[in-house]
């Protein structure tokens, strides 16, 4: 037996899950294919980090109607501090800088997002989720492509969306050439108690193996995105819980008061990926399955928030028209738009940890003058500030706050 909808999703992530939410709520009918059980899913312990979420991705999950049942779990970034190890030059970036006064973003933890993304989805009767399933293959047609699942079952569709992460099989299926290297250092998140308040501030604390981040949560907490160089972070995995905790603080400084881990501690490699094309015949490439950056400017969901407003923009207008929404110029279209940001995003994600990441005097008295100017220049650094935010460039209309 074959089921039938217009736009089917391999991958139930937090992309994934948006891309559903957000053409199922425009109408389209929907199917969404998961390799985890739903269940598992929303566990409180199934994802531990937390994601930065830009004000231009806000807009997106606020158009879709999404943010009414975020927004008391999301705390506000006020303030973003950038330092370069010990040095006395920084950049400071305020919101109260900004003739709008919104905040920079939002700190949310993913099991948040996660749960109140599945919600909408299980209460949309246009829409299907298939899991625990894969996608095993996909045939296309002029008319439609088929996707073959895990299990025997098929699904027939206008246009796949591969969701599926950095190790997408559909983008693999589809002979789709990636550009990719691993950086000789890792991640390590966790959460940390702290006793003072953080009064909404992200720090961005560079030091020699890699960008030290405190991200600021709900409550006296924080959310710690550590780089390190990827043959210590075993040990560091492995240390009893107070000695991890005197390593954390060694790095964390005491402006906040004594601090105390909370919670798991996560570690993942890092590496960078780009697609080649982000379409193939009936196939568009969503999120990391296109694009994997350097976690140093926490814009890696951001990245694909924005792959979603876009894709989604497209196929409703195509399908509004009475238009194929897989036909090959709507996805030119899709590809024109989002491979620039995510290239140059990927570019400048890569640069930066390179340059900060580097010890050698030249570089950094070089980059500490350039913070500095940086600092000064209030046209630039609101440029700079309205970048990060998301909200610079062609947008589509979710990220202008606008419905689909």
């Amino acid at each position: 037996m074959i089921d039938d909808v217009e736009l089917l999703i391999a991958g139930g992530g937090l992309t994934g899950l948006l891309l559903g939410a957000a053409c199922g709520g425009a109408g389209l009918t929907v199917g969404v294919v998961d390799r985890q059980d739903p269940a598992e899913s929303i566990r409180d312990d199934f994802d531990g980090r937390s994601s930065a979420i830009a004000h231009g991705s806000q807009r997106v999950l606020d158009a879709i109607g999404l943010w009414p049942s975020i927004a008391a779990d999301a705390e506000p970034i006020l303030e973003i501090r950038v330092v370069d190890d010990d040095s006395s030059l920084f950049l400071h970036y305020d919101h109260r800088e900004l003739e709008s006064h919104t905040p920079l973003g939002y700190i949310v933890e993913n099991r948040v997002l996660r749960r109140i993304l599945m919600e909408r989805v299980r209460s949309m009767p246009n829409l299907v989720l298939f899991a625990p399933f894969v996608v095993d293959s996909a045939l296309s047609s002029s008319l439609a492509t088929t996707a073959s699942l895990s299990g025997g079952g098929q699904i027939r569709a206008r246009l796949i969306a591969a969701a599926e992460g950095q190790k997408s099989t559909l983008r693999g299926a589809a002979g789709i050439p990636t550009v990719e290297w691993r950086y000789a250092q890792a991640g390590i998140v966790t959460t940390v108690q702290h006793e003072r308040p953080h009064r909404g501030v992200a720090v961005e604390h560079f030091l020699p193996a890699g960008p030290f981040a405190i991200l600021p949560m709900t409550g006296n907490r924080s959310s710690i995105v550590w780089t390190e160089r990827a043959e210590l972070v075993p040990r560091l995995m492995n240390l009893s819980d107070s000695a991890f905790a005197t390593e954390l603080a060694a790095r964390f400084g005491d402006f906040l008061g004594t601090i105390e881990p909370i919670g798991p501690r996560w570690a993942y490699p890092l590496a960078l990926l780009l697609a080649t094309s982000y379409i193939a015949p009936r196939l568009a490439l969503v999120g990391e399955a296109a694009h994997v950056i350097h976690p140093i400017a926490g814009q890696g969901l951001n990245l694909g928030i924005r792959d979603v407003a876009v894709l989604a923009e497209l196929v409703i207008d195509a399908r509004r028209l009475g238009l194929d929404i897989g036909d090959t110029p709507v996805l030119h279209r899709y590809q024109q738009w989002r491979r620039f940001d995510a290239m140059a995003l990927a570019a400048v994600t890569d640069g930066l940890n390179r340059l900060f990441s580097n010890s050698l005097p030249p570089i950094r008295l070089a980059r500490d003058v350039g913070l500095a100017v940086v600092q000064r220049l209030r046209p630039l650094k609101r440029l700079l500030m309205r970048d990060a935010m998301g909200v610079a460039g062609d947008l589509p209309r979710l990220v202008r706050g606008e419905p689909l």
